[in-house]
């Protein structure tokens, strides 16, 4: 096998660490800085601790950006850099808030729009402004991730870009930041956390590095992931899930991600479920689909996490999907021919072809319906 590994992002992780935001603004020689953050972060507060530690170096706070940021967004965020000149960025909130600060450092230095580069295939400039990104859900590890999820509402799209210029400069991972996420959120992102691991190790890009990574993470995620939802204050369990989103997000950024989050997206756009909770709708569906299939990867999982088979690891997963309060299935949204076709067709996302199984039209077909 030939594979390589690379990791470019200076993770700094633990409780307390988001003392050393000051330290490393300096070491970036920052002094014209723009938090990206969002309105609830700057009404509780927590903005204007980022702008203290900061020691004047931050001059500019948007806090424009939605649980799905749009390309308007992050061009907006780009304006502000461009016009006001800014040296570097501070992004403080979930994977939506990093994203949107990754796609406007990068497009903030030319005069393009998102909409140049969202679906479109274009290649993306490598030039950016540094970025240090401090996660305060454990969910997607966009701190560690060389891709930013943007939506195009006018052109009905939701996707991934990704581009070696979107890797943060600096990661600093504090557990203690995630401890007043409600258990909903807590839930959604902690089944993205799993879902990252479990198609990094069976994408068809599959290497040791990631694969290991991700073992580690489904295991994290499986042992703390309902503690964290049932008992927030729980530091322990949110150490464990912060770390499992990190090393999550280690494993999926050179295999990319599969099935689950391909079917995500149309989830997301059409029918507005948390993109988490989207990739727990199919995932159980795509491990047992997969072993059926011939996939050994599956089982091989299932055995280095402690189950007997893909079959046990299903069911795992669905009862703590169960008892987080996850949908289960698409009956509550009544839908009709029209908006099945949609779902259908927009699954045929380009991750899809990551996955190990080659997954045709009517196998998405027969999910979604056995989901109605």
């Amino acid at each position: 096998m030939n594979w390589e590994y690379v990791q470019p992002v200076c993770i700094i992780f633990g409780n307390g660490q988001i003392k050393k935001l000051t330290s490393e603004i300096a070491k970036l020689n920052g002094s014209n800085g723009l938090l990206v953050t969002t309105a609830g972060f700057v009404r509780r507060g927590m903005a204007a601790r980022i702008l203290q530690l900061s020691g004047g170096t931050i001059k500019q706070v948007y806090s424009a950006v939605s649980p799905n940021p749009t390309v308007e967004e992050c061009d907006n965020c780009a304006s502000i850099l461009r016009d006001n000149q800014c040296d570097f960025v501070v992004a403080l909130g979930g994977g939506s808030v990093i994203d949107c600060a990754k796609a406007a450092t990068t497009f903030g230095l030319t005069s393009c729009a998102a909409t140049d580069f969202l679906g479109t295939g274009k290649a993306i400039p490598q030039q950016h402004l540094p970025i240090i990104a401090m996660p305060t859900t454990s969910g997607t590890a966009s701190e560690v991730t060389c891709v930013s999820v943007l939506s195009d509402h006018n052109r009905g799209i939701k996707s991934p870009m990704n581009s070696y210029g979107f890797y943060p400069t600096v990661a600093i991972v504090d557990p203690e930041l995630t401890l007043t996420v409600p258990p909903h959120l807590t839930a959604t992102t902690g089944f993205d956390v799993l879902c990252h691991a479990i198609e990094a190790y069976w994408s068809v890009n599959h290497q040791p590095v990631c694969s290991t990574l991700a073992v580690h993470a489904a295991h994290l995620a499986l042992t703390n992931l309902r503690q964290a939802y049932k008992h927030g204050d729980d530091l322990a369990a949110r150490e464990n899930m912060a770390e499992a989103s990190v090393t999550a997000g280690l494993a999926f950024t050179l295999p990319k991600t599969t099935s689950a989050h391909a079917c995500s997206y149309p989830l997301t756009n059409l029918l507005g479920i948390a993109h988490g909770e989207a990739c727990a709708m199919t995932i159980t569906h795509f491990i047992r689909f997969n072993a059926n299939h011939g996939c050994e990867r599956v089982t091989q999982l299932a055995h280095k996490l402690g189950y007997e088979d893909a079959e046990a690891l299903a069911n795992a997963i669905d009862g703590m999907r169960e008892d987080t309060g996850m949908l289960l299935d698409l009956k509550s949204f009544h839908l009709d021919n029209t908006q099945l076709e949609q779902l259908i067709q927009g699954s045929k996302h380009p991750n899809l072809r990551n996955n190990p199984v080659p997954v045709s039209e009517q196998d998405l077909r027969e999910m979604y319906e056995s989901m109605i």
